[in-house]
C-alpha cells in the first residue's frame, strides 16, 4: 500500500522563491493562451500540491521545535511568500472563472464555487498584512510554547501542567489552575498587544477588500458557501436550549456526588468521581494497542493499513517534550498523498481524545487523496471535524485497548459528558468572535469583560473563585483559534452534531455506520458541508430537531 512513501525523515520538498513561481504561472498562463484549459488546470493543480506540501513541512518543523533558530528562519520565510503565491493563484483563478462553462466540466461546479469565494479574499494590496498576520500568530505560538512553569521542584509547559488539572485531589487541581493562569496574567499585557494588532489588521484588510467587517471575510476564508452568520446565530441558540441545562444538571450532579460545597472552575476537569481513566500504558503500548484497535474496528476497510503505514513511515509526532508547540493537528503532504499527525501526551485521557481525533483528519485525507483536484482533498473544516469527533465515538467498543484496564466504561461516560460540554464552550467561542469583529475598536478590558458576559450565558456553572485573571475574562487567550483562525471553532459543534449522529448509528448498526463512514471520508472536500452530510444520511445541524434529538439520547444513556 505505502511502497511509493517514503518516510518523514526522509521527506524533502524544493524550495520555492518568487522566480519559479512566477515561471510556474507563466507556464499556466501559456496554456490560457493557447485555449489549453485542461493542460492548464493539470499544472495548476501540480504547482499548488507541490507548494502546499513545502509549506506544511516548513510549519510542522517550526511547530515540533519553536526554538530552533533554522525553522524560525524557514517559517519566516514561507510567510513572506505565501502571500506571493496566493496572488499569482487567485489571479489564475480569476482567469480560470471567466470561463465558467469549460471549467465546471473540467472541475465541477462545487470547485468553481469555492473560487469564487477565495477571488474576493486576496488583493495585492494585503500581501504585508498577510505576512504581519502570520508573523503574529506565530509570535502567539511561540509565546505559549514558551511556558516554562515551576512545580513541585520541576519546570513544565502548558501541556505538562494538564495532568495536574485533572489530579483526583482538588488542592492540586486549585494549584494547578493558579500556577496556569499565573503565566497567562504574565503575560497578559503581549496577550492583549497581539490580539489587538490581529483584530485591527483583519478590519483593514476586509476594509481595503470592500467588505463592511472582517465577520464577511472571515467566513469567506473558511470557505463557507451554504451558511452564514444567521444560520450559526440560530445554532448557538438550539445548543442554549437544548445543551446548556443538561450539562448545567450533570455539573450540579457531579458536585453532590463528590459531595463539594460548591462547584469550582478547577473541579470541572475532574469528570469521573474514581478519577478521569488513564491510557493504557505508555507510549509503545499505546501505538501497539491502537493497531489492533484499528484492525479490529475496520476489519472490512482499510484503516488499520493505512495506521500501520503511518506508524512505520514515521508520520506522527505525539510526545509532549520543551518547545514544541502545544496543542494538537493533523498536516498533509497532496504530493505524496499522506497525512501527519502532531500531539502532545501528557499521560491523561486527553491523549486518547486528541489521538483518535487526529488520526480521524488523517484517515479522511488518505481516503480522499485521489481526488482529481487539491481544492477537494480537504472538505470546509467543519465538515472535517465530523471525520475527527466521529472516529472518537465509533471507536467506543475498542476503547478498553487504550484505556487503564477495568476503566473503559468509565470513559465513554466521560468522553460523552465531555462532548455535551464543549457545546456550550465551543459556542460561546464563537459568539465571542462575532462580536469582536463587530466592534473591532472595543478596547482589550471590555473584551475581557465580553468573554465573562458570554461565559456567564453558555456556562452559568462556571465559578472562577479566587483565579482572578480568569475570574476577570481572561480565558479566551488560551484559546488558540481565537488567534490564530478566526471563525473556526463554531464548526467542532457543527461537526459534534454529526458526529453524534454517527454514534447514535453505531450503537444499532456498527458495521453500516463504519461503511458511512469511509464513504463520507473518501468524499473529502468534494461538496459542501450541508451536501455531504446529506449524502451520508445524517441531519444537517441547522435543521430544526437534529441537535435535540442526539442530546435527548445522550442524556437517557447518562442519566441511566
Amino acid at each position: 500500500m505505502n511502497d511509493a512513501i517514503p518516510s518523514f525523515s526522509s521527506l524533502e520538498f524544493k524550495r520555492p522563491d518568487r522566480d519559479s513561481l512566477k515561471a510556474n504561472y507563466a507556464i499556466i498562463d501559456a496554456f490560457l493562451d493557447q485555449g489549453d484549459h485542461a493542460e492548464a488546470l493539470k499544472h495548476f493543480d501540480e504547482v499548488r500540491r507541490a507548494y502546499e506540501s513545502w509549506a506544511s513541512l516548513v510549519h510542522l518543523q517550526f511547530s515540533r521545535d519553536t526554538t530552533n533558530e533554522n525553522y524560525k528562519e524557514a517559517r519566516d520565510y514561507a510567510d513572506a511568500l505565501t502571500p506571493v503565491a496566493t496572488g499569482y493563484e487567485v489571479e489564475t483563478k480569476r482567469r480560470l472563472l471567466k470561463s465558467r462553462d469549460v471549467l465546471t466540466k473540467l472541475v465541477g461546479e462545487y470547485v468553481a464555487r469555492l473560487w469564487d469565494a477565495d477571488i474576493t479574499t486576496f488583493d495585492a494590496r494585503i500581501e504585508k498584512d498577510l505576512e504581519e498576520e502570520a508573523r503574529l500568530s506565530a509570535e502567539y505560538t511561540a509565546l505559549l510554547a514558551s511556558a516554562r512553569i515551576e512545580w513541585d521542584g520541576q519546570h513544565l509547559n502548558l501541556s505538562g501542567l494538564v495532568p495536574y488539572l485533572q489530579s483526583n485531589d482538588r488542592d492540586t487541581r486549585h494549584r494547578a489552575e493558579q500556577a496556569r493562569w499565573a503565566f497567562f496574567e504574565q503575560n497578559g499585557p503581549e496577550l492583549d498587544r497581539i490580539f489587538d494588532d490581529l483584530v485591527h489588521l483583519r478590519e483593514k484588510m476586509a476594509r481595503t477588500l470592500g467588505f463592511e467587517h472582517y465577520t464577511a471575510l472571515g467566513y469567506r476564508r473558511m470557505r463557507r458557501t451554504d451558511y452564514g452568520p444567521a444560520e450559526v446565530a440560530a445554532f448557538r441558540e438550539k445548543i442554549l436550549k437544548h445543551v446548556t441545562p443538561l450539562v448545567s444538571a450533570l455539573m450540579q450532579r457531579r458536585r453532590l456526588e463528590m459531595g463539594w460545597g460548591s462547584l469550582k472552575a478547577w473541579d470541572e476537569a475532574l469528570i469521573d468521581p474514581k478519577g478521569n481513566p488513564k491510557p493504557a500504558g505508555d507510549y509503545d503500548l499505546l501505538l501497539h494497542n491502537a493497531q489492533e484497535m484499528f484492525d479490529r474496528l475496520d476489519p472490512d476497510g482499510d484503516m488499520g493499513a493505512f495506521f500501520a503505514a503511518m506508524t512505520k513511515d514515521g508520520y506522527m509526532d505525539l510526545l509532549n517534550r520543551d518547545g514544541k508547540a502545544g496543542g494538537g493537528f493533523c498536516t498533509s503532504f497532496p504530493t505524496i498523498g499522506m497525512p501527519f499527525i502532531f500531539a502532545n501526551f501528557n499521560g491523561t485521557h486527553n491523549d486518547i481524545g486528541v489521538f483518535t481525533h487526529e488520526m480521524g483528519h488523517a484517515y479522511q485525507n488518505w481516503k480522499s487523496r485521489d481526488l482529481p483536484s487539491v481544492d477537494t482533498l480537504w472538505p470546509t473544516m467543519e465538515a472535517a471535524e465530523i471525520h475527527s469527533m466521529g472516529l472518537e465515538f465509533l471507536t467506543w467498543p475498542q476503547i478498553d485497548l487504550l484505556v487503564e484496564e477495568g476503566a473503559a466504561d468509565r470513559y465513554r461516560h466521560m468522553h460523552l459528558i465531555d462532548s455535551l460540554s464543549f457545546l456550550p464552550y465551543g459556542a460561546c467561542v464563537d459568539h465571542f468572535q462575532h462580536e469582536i469583529y463587530a466592534d473591532p475598536e472595543m478596547p482589550p478590558a471590555e473584551r475581557h469583560k465580553l468573554w465573562r458576559r458570554l461565559e456567564k450565558q453558555y456556562l452559568p456553572w462556571r465559578d472562577w473563585g479566587d483565579l482572578a485573571y480568569p475570574g476577570k475574562g481572561g480565558r479566551w487567550q488560551a484559546q488558540m483559534h481565537i488567534y490564530r483562525s478566526p471563525f473556526y471553532y463554531i464548526d467542532y459543534t457543527l461537526a459534534l452534531c454529526c458526529a453524534m449522529q454517527l454514534w447514535l448509528g453505531s450503537r444499532h448498526d456498527p458495521k453500516g455506520t463504519m461503511k458511512t463512514y469511509r464513504k463520507l471520508c473518501a468524499a473529502g472536500g468534494s461538496k459542501p458541508f450541508t451536501e455531504l452530510v446529506a449524502d451520508a444520511g445524517l441531519v444537517s445541524p441547522f435543521e430544526a430537531d437534529a441537535l435535540a434529538e442526539v442530546v435527548h439520547e445522550a442524556e437517557q444513556v447518562l442519566m441511566d
